[in-house]
């Protein structure tokens, strides 16, 4: 496997796990807001 094989396969992974940790944390990003929104801004705006 030549230089440029080996350094695809490795740019490859590692964005693949860059992609996985972003929708991770994307994930608890939109439900933090959600929460925030539900919780303490409806109220405030007497629309819950």
């Amino acid at each position: 496997m030549s230089m440029i094989d080996e350094f695809k396969a490795f740019a490859l992974k590692g964005n693949v796990m860059d992609l996985a940790v972003g929708v991770i944390i994307g994930g608890a990003f939109s439900t933090v807001v959600n929460s925030v929104v539900k919780d303490l801004i409806m109220p405030i705006g007497g629309c819950g």
